[in-house]
């Protein structure tokens, strides 16, 4: 940036004594004038000793499909994304935002104005990989401080190819997301780059009707061992000591959830997401659970009619994309909501105990509880807009939650279901 030099002329004069207005010692008075010289270059300017500025400037953008520019800061990864924005209301946990699979395709907006103060540490990441397409937030913390942290933000973003803002107004954008709904944005540091071709980029994106499973889901079948660590373990209850082999298939799996499975008792073999039933059968699984993932269920028919297959032959857990996928093998139909919910503090009533759990969510369809065919039950009923939360079949030995019940992040008020699956099992292998 090249800067401009500064011609200063100095005059003085010095006013009578005036002692209503002064005391004894006479008033100096001086004037200055400035004029500034034209814009010099990069090296005159440097051989003057007048250097850029010492904070960063604003270097990137974000382009709505609405067509309004907001311009920010850019950290982590440069070049140009597209994506859906939504926000994020989690006041802690942007760590296992960053690497939940289920944000796969879209922009992360944190609402909370102040991210990246407790750096980065390894054993908070809820897969092998960030795959959010970028992270929106207000202010970028400039220091780090946790017994934990490895590494800033920043650094952990760039290395793993992820473009982050900050110094944009997500309250505004936050306000339009609400009014408007999700929208699709583009993220861009390259100024060759017009204003119209990000919209351009923007309006002829979208991530209605993709398969956006595939490309979170492992390739091969494993097992997972790991429990949640002793230190974290906050709930024994319902645990008696029996193990029980559960499938899980993989759409976009968090591991916190394998490690609760793990915690109670569990046996998994995760599978891909596109393993047949009757692979799944064979295996003679006490369960199967159906794992979170990203999008729209209605893009991955080869999935619901997997689940379509194995229910009622086995007891089955479904969560988020599973519990959608669920619905829609019973029959019933899913909607894309107006801006989703994404963040660790959704009210939930569970319609059975009549109880209020505090829940962490992330999802932009779900379940119309009308479509759904007799005998299925709606356990749970999201408090801020009476969207289903949960469904249940003693029939068919299902139960399902539109949201995390192992949190991570967020709080631990679901973490009976986990034990309410066991039981499921337990009732099955016994013949109750």
């Amino acid at each position: 940036m090249a800067a401009a030099s500064m011609d200063l002329s100095l005059t003085s004069f010095v006013l009578p004594n005036r002692a209503s207005i002064f005391t004894s010692r006479n008033a100096r008075v001086f004037t200055i004038r400035c004029s500034s010289s034209p814009s010099l270059p990069m090296d005159a300017a440097s051989a003057l000793g007048l250097a850029e500025k010492p904070w960063k400037t604003a270097d990137a953008r974000l382009v709505l499909e609405d067509g309004s520019v907001w311009k920010a800061k850019s950290f982590g990864a440069k070049g140009t994304q597209v994506g859906e924005v939504v926000f994020n209301t989690s006041l802690t946990g942007y760590q296992e935002i960053l690497t939940d699979p289920s944000y796969n395709g879209q922009f992360v907006l944190m609402t909370n104005p102040h991210i990246g103060n407790t750096g980065i540490n390894f054993d908070d990441e809820e897969s092998s990989k960030c795959f959010l397409g970028g992270l929106v937030i207000r202010s970028l913390s400039i220091s780090t401080s946790n017994w934990r942290c490895t590494k800033p933000l920043g650094d952990y973003l760039a290395e793993r190819n992820i473009m982050g803002i900050y110094d944009v107004d997500t309250r505004a954008i936050t306000c339009r997301l609400r009014q408007d709904g999700s929208l699709i944005g583009v993220l861009s540091t390259e100024n060759d780059k017009s204003d119209e071709q990000l919209l351009e980029m923007s309006q002829n994106w979208n991530i209605v009707g993709v398969d956006l499973i595939s490309d979170v889901s492992c390739r091969i079948p494993y097992e997972w061992k790991d429990k949640t660590d002793n230190e974290w373990d906050f709930n024994s209850v319902g645990r008696d000591g029996k193990t029980f082999h559960v499938i899980a298939y993989d759409f976009g799996i968090k591991h916190n959830i394998l490690r609760r499975l793990a915690s109670y008792g569990c046996n998994i073999t995760v599978v891909p997401s596109t393993w047949s039933a009757a692979e799944t059968l064979k295996m003679k699984p006490d369960g199967v659970l159906f794992s979170n993932g990203p999008g729209d269920p209605s893009a991955v028919p080869y999935a619901v009619q997997t689940v379509k297959e194995i229910v009622g032959k086995v007891p089955v857990f479904g969560i988020c994309m599973g519990h959608q996928l669920l619905g829609q093998a019973l029959g019933g139909k899913t909607y894309k909501m107006k801006f989703g919910h994404h963040g660790g503090n959704h009210p939930v009533r569970n319609l059975q105990s009549g109880c209020v759990e505090i829940s962490a969510q992330n999802h932009n369809y779900a379940v119309d509880p009308s479509s759904l065919p007799e005998g299925v039950e709606v356990t749970h009923v999201n408090l801020n807009d009476g969207s289903c939360a949960g469904l249940a079949s003693p029939k068919l030995k299902l139960m399902s939650l539109q949201y995390h019940p192992e949190a991570s992040p967020g709080p631990h008020d679901s973490d009976y279901v986990f034990a309410e699956f066991i039981q499921l099992m337990e009732r099955e292998k016994s013949g109750v």
